[in-house]
């Protein structure tokens, strides 16, 4: 079976680093060419890039929606359908659909990002999921290192790298190390 890797970030490219959509297409890529499939939150900005980089790759992505169909997916949130083999139409709003998501997942990518990155962050921490932070790409996903360092009572399993290929490996081995562990 394949590892899901959700891809949290900015669906509003504003707060970050000038060239993280090309690093979020990346990630998508590197998703797709480590035989992964690609979850987001079927938005614009970062998932979308990294959707696009996974379908360039021949991969799978699969988009969990705020939306309750796809009328209000495209027409009130005003959200993109291309570059998705599924959509799931949650009808949960962005916080639902941000736990709806991350659970769905084996592990979170997460890059720049604002308000609803650290939402999903905080939701695959607590959820002990394997995150992996794209560090430079700027917003939400540079300010995590010094978040993390905090008084928690999970054990922490984040890897940072600005290197797309090398983060996408760190977490799959994280996503070995477990799948191991319930064998």
């Amino acid at each position: 079976m394949s590892y899901k890797i959700a891809v949290s970030g900015a669906s509003k490219t504003d707060y970050c680093s000038p060239n993280a959509t090309i690093l979020a297409e990346e990630v998508g890529k590197e998703i797709a060419l480590h035989g992964c499939v690609l979850i987001t939150g079927a938005t614009t900005g970062m998932p979308y890039f990294s959707a696009r980089g996974a379908k360039q790759a021949g991969g799978i992505s699969i988009g969990f929606s705020p939306a309750s169909s796809e009328i209000a997916h495209v027409k009130a949130y005003k959200l993109p359908t291309d570059f998705f083999d599924v959509i799931v139409y949650t009808g949960f709003d962005y916080s639902g659909r941000n736990l709806l998501m991350t659970r769905a997942a084996d592990a979170v990518i997460i890059i720049c990002g604002r308000t609803g990155t650290l939402n999903e962050f905080t939701i695959a921490f607590e959820d002990k999921k394997p995150i992996g932070v794209l560090i430079g790409s700027g917003g939400t996903a540079d300010r995590i290192r010094d978040l993390a360092k905090g008084p928690s009572r999970v054990r922490k399993k984040i890897v940072y790298d600005s290197n797309p290929k090398v983060l996408i490996e760190e977490i799959i081995e994280l996503i070995k190390k477990e799948k191991k562990n319930l064998s």
